[in-house]
């Protein structure tokens, strides 16, 4: 049976909206980490068979395909091609999935794939307001309302909706976030992120995470909505960022001397209820267990993107995985979600911090627009 090896994942530090990288080109961001990982990887360039890339906010400086963009203004070979997607927050963990499944079917051998989102400079759901102000219908149409109504579909009354469902209070989420920025503050100040950050315009660490933040601090927030429980501290933090991993095939590892740090176990997708939003990790990782004949138990390390607070609480209550290995390092509340970059983040955090402790079994899942969420399972080796 084919397999495909991680041999390379690098990341940007995350910066925040006002930050250091505010003013970074997202096709330099992106150059940065593809031209770290192929020095990194000592892979020969030309040997790429494709740079996939995910993207949400596909406008501005971020559109006519990215992925391209960036791999030419890094200066590597025009020879290779590049493609960019969007599965939402998932866009770059579906670019590995992408990437793996490449080099599984036997069609490829040496495959890139990254994800970058410039948040200060081309804002979240750009997109849609750009649309909406030309006159052009917000993106549900007739067969949406007859099926679902006219209802708010977002981000936030998905929180909000969760929170309700799987009874959390607001400080239950405040308590969670709070973890979240202890765990950060700790990751950044022990250097567990050094090895896999590719410093970028001065910036050597993530810049999200607070020392100051406190209960109390939370508390004085205002709700996203009067009633809500949902607030901005226990939301992900708006970001910049990118990320890169080479995916090899037996042969590539062989021919190119690369060194297999990690095999892809397990690829597995879903959709879940679109006006929740946010719940399909949890079937997600079902399906990717029963696949790989795999218990929660035997996972050493979870990556369960910190979208909402309520996103990992509510995983881990139904899939009764323990929140003690669930993001280790502090997750997106404190260190930043990057939309398009946030899957490759997650998967390089969570290969180092395998490598790190001299864990097996990672697995990684993320919730996204329209009710969706992947789930991997990476053994390192």
């Amino acid at each position: 049976m084919a397999e495909a090896y991680i041999v390379g994942a690098v990341r940007t530090p995350v910066g925040t909206r006002k930050g250091a990288l505010k003013d970074v080109h997202p096709a330099d961001l992106g150059a940065h980490v593809l031209k770290e990982l192929v020095d990194r990887t000592g892979a020969d360039p030309s040997a790429v068979e494709d740079v996939i890339m995910g993207c949400v906010t596909q406008v501005g400086p971020q559109s006519l395909d990215i992925a391209r963009t960036a791999w030419l203004s890094a200066g590597l070979p025009e020879g290779v091609p590049g493609v960019t997607v969007d599965r939402q927050c998932g866009s770059s963990q579906q670019a590995i999935h992408f990437a793996a499944q490449g080099v599984l079917s036997g069609t490829q051998d040496l495959v890139v794939a990254a994800g970058v989102e410039q948040m200060a400079m081309v804002p979240i759901g750009s997109s849609v307001t750009m649309a909406m102000e030309k006159g052009m219908p917000f993106p549900y149409g007739e067969g949406w309302a007859e099926r679902y109504g006219m209802q708010e579909i977002s981000q936030f009354r998905g929180a909000q909706l969760t929170a309700e469902k799987w009874g959390f209070s607001r400080r239950d989420l405040e308590e969670y976030a709070l973890e979240s920025h202890r765990r950060g503050i700790k990751a950044i100040e022990a250097g567990y992120f050094d090895r896999e950050i590719a410093p970028i315009a001065g910036l050597t660490q993530d810049e999200g995470a607070r020392p100051d933040t406190s209960l109390a601090k939370m508390a004085e927030l205002k709700p996203l909505r009067e009633g809500w429980d949902i607030t901005a501290a226990v939301a992900s933090q708006i970001s910049v960022g990118a990320s890169a991993l080479m995916i090899a095939s037996e042969e590539a590892v062989r021919r190119y001397d690369l060194t297999p740090r990690a095999r892809i176990h397990t690829l597995a997708i879903c959709g879940s209820d679109p006006v929740y939003m946010l719940t399909g990790p949890i079937p997600a990782t079902e399906k990717a267990l029963s696949r790989a004949g795999l218990t929660v138990g035997d996972i050493d390390v979870f990556e369960v993107n910190e979208a909402f607070a309520s996103v990992p609480m509510a995983w881990a209550k139904d899939t009764g995985a323990s929140l003690d290995r669930t993001n280790p390092n502090g997750g997106a509340i404190a260190l930043g979600h990057p939309l398009g970059a946030t899957g490759g983040i997650l998967m390089t955090k969570l290969l180092h911090e395998l490598e790190r402790t001299g864990a097996r079994y990672g697995l990684q899942t993320m919730c996204e627009g329209g009710g969706q969420a992947n789930a991997t399972i990476i053994e390192r080796l």
